[in-house]
Order: C-alpha cells, then structure tokens, then sequence
C-alpha cells in the first residue's frame, strides 16, 4: 500500500530524496526544477509553456458555484467555455490558491481550467444540515464526479496534490472512462484503512505528527479555533515546503478557505478516518472495498515527486510505479516541496499539457 503515510516509511528506512531520473518505459533523463519552476520534461512536451514565477497572480477573479450531489461547490474557472478540461484539485491545507499560476498558463493554452474547493473548503457547501460531514476517500471522490456531472463534463484531464491527487487517482481507477489523462503529485495515493494500523518507524510516524493530535479532542478543539488552526496550518505549509518563502498575504488569501463552516469537522474526519479512528458510511462501501485492493490506473499518467517534501518516498516513483499500467512517466522537481503548484507553477502545468499529448 503506498499513500503519503507510507512515503514517511520509506524515508525512515533510510533512503534520501528521490533521485533525479525517469523511471517506466518513457525514459529520458530529467532536468532538475530552478526555483522558477521550470518545467522537468524529458522530451515527451508537446509544446513548451512560458516559465513564470510562482506568485505572478494573486487572485482568480469571480466566483462560481453550481449544484453537484450533497454539496454547492463553489469554483474557479479560467480559459475558453469550449477548451479541453482540466480539473485542478487541492490538498490541505491548502485552497484553490495551489493552482492561482497554474490556471492561467493552461488558459493561455486553450484549456478550460475548473478549479474547486473540496467539501469544506472555502465557499463550497452542504446542501443540507443533516448531511454527515465526511471526508472519506470514495466520498471526496465522488463529489468531483458529481461536479463534472453538473457542469456537462464527460472527461477531463485530472490534476491534483495531497487529497487531490488521492481524489483524482481514486476517480481514475473507478471511473477511467471520465478521466482522459491524469497527473499525480506523490504518485499513487490511494489509501487502505486496514493497511495503515501497522505502526511506522519513529522518524516516519513523526512527520505524521497533525494527524496523531487530530485523532485527539484538543486537536479538535484546536480545528474549531480559528486563530489556532491558521497558526497550526501555517506550521504544517511551512514545514512540508521547506524552500517555499511564501508571505503573510499568500498565506491569508488560502487562509479564508479554513472559515468555512463545515472545515474542522472535515479536516478531522479525514485523518481519523484514514487511521481507522472513525466511522465511514456505508453508502461508499463498495467504492471502499475496490479501493482497498489497490486497482491499478490505466489513463495515461505523469506522476511527479517533490524533491523537498519530507512525504517524498526513495525510489525515484519505483515504490508505485506498478499501480500505473498505462502510458506514464515520472518526474521529480529538485528544491519543491509539498505545494508543487504553486510553488513550481511552470512544471505542474506543463505535466498538464504532455499528458494530454500522450
């Protein structure tokens, strides 16, 4: 089982960063990522985008939202009405933000970029009060299913980090007839409940240390606070992007997406789950019992590992390179951490475009 809990594993055990090289049966040597963000292409590019510096933009403009399944999600979207889809998706604790560069260098290349805030982030919401507030994988999933349902999108190239690239690897092992191509930030993500109550090594279950304080009520109570949640969210971005001097309005723009009403029950509910701490519901059972046999994702995939992120497994993608059977290529971004959107606009979107060209 490889999710981010088994890449702590991995790092405890005694291999370092990711080495910088291609594995699978698209090979060519790969070219460390500047600062800039530049992309890492190994000569599958279909057509070079322009490098940009992470935070050129600030803002997405105006909102939108639209009625998918159990929620109101609200939404970014940039680029032509009839372009070719891309659907970004985030992680925590982040927003929308992530993709605030990303976006519009798709946009100038002709993709119509959907950008939403998962279920409790930002302005997206229940539709009803005695919806259970979950956050289990299949239902995060399906929310995005949901989404594309009501926007009249039948396939997309999917693109995400931390719980988006889990969303996005779960919807392309599920559903692959929706997902035209894919890109996977820490590669395979998809998580087993049982598989993760074998303990880690001291140093791995130390880089998990937020999710051991959610599984307590101080963590809770610590979520429902807003001025401790930013400052713990802040710890969490600056310690998983170590490279990444973002500033005090960077941070409070994606900040305004932790007061959503429905956040601290959210956020909570996914790391207990994942430690099988908390209940899912039966309604995603069997979505939950195909995931737990790690199905394989055929789309065409480029998977990319930030070189900084301490979730970053050795093995330069090896540890799940066989969860991808399809056309793939993986990419590591030397001096990136966590955030790799945004913190490497340049390279995340090219990934977007040569997958497409797959």
């Amino acid at each position: 089982m490889i999710n981010r809990r088994t890449f702590g594993k991995a790092m405890a055990l005694g291999a370092g960063a990711a080495a910088v090289s291609l594995t699978g049966p698209q090979t060519a040597p790969v070219v460390a990522a500047p600062r800039s963000g530049a992309s890492t292409s190994g000569g599958t590019s279909a057509s070079a985008l322009p490098d940009i510096a992470p935070g050129t933009h600030t803002t997405f403009g105006r909102m939108r939202h639209v009625t998918a399944g159990l929620l109101n999600v609200g939404y970014a979207e940039v680029g032509p009405a009839h372009g070719p889809v891309v659907i970004c998706l985030h992680g925590w604790p982040y927003d929308i933000h992530s993709f605030v560069d990303v976006a519009p260098l798709l946009a100038s290349h002709g993709y119509r970029v959907i950008v939403p805030y998962l279920r409790g982030h930002g302005s997206t919401r229940f539709r009803s009060a005695a919806t259970f507030r979950n956050a289990q994988q299949s239902a995060v999933a399906l929310d995005i299913v949901a989404l594309m349902d009501a926007l009249g999108i039948h396939r997309a190239v999917l693109a995400g980090f931390d719980w988006g690239s889990r969303t996005a690897d779960i919807i392309a092992a599920l559903w692959p007839e929706r997902v035209k191509a894919l890109v996977s930030v820490s590669g395979y993500l998809i998580t087993n409940v049982e598989a993760q109550q074998e303990p880690l090594p001291a140093r791995a279950e130390h880089t998990w240390w937020y999710q051991y304080y959610f599984s307590t009520e101080r963590g809770r109570r610590a979520m429902e606070d807003r001025d401790k949640r930013r400052e713990l969210c802040r710890l969490v971005r600056e310690t998983v992007s170590p490279t990444w001097d973002f500033d005090d309005a960077t941070f409070a723009r994606t900040a305004t997406a932790f007061d959503n009403p429905d956040y601290a029950d959210i956020v909570i509910h996914n790391y207990r789950w994942r430690l099988g701490l908390a209940e899912g519901e039966r309604r995603y059972d069997r979505y939950e019992k195909r995931l737990a046999g790690r199905p394989v994702i055929t789309v065409p995939t480029i998977t990319l590992d930030p070189e900084r992120d301490p979730f970053t497994a050795p093995g330069n993608g090896a540890s799940y390179r066989d969860r991808f059977t399809g056309a793939y290529e993986h990419r590591t971004l030397t001096g990136i951490g966590h955030n790799l959107p945004q913190e490497a606009p340049t390279a995340f979107a090219q990934a977007v475009v040569d997958v497409d060209h797959f």
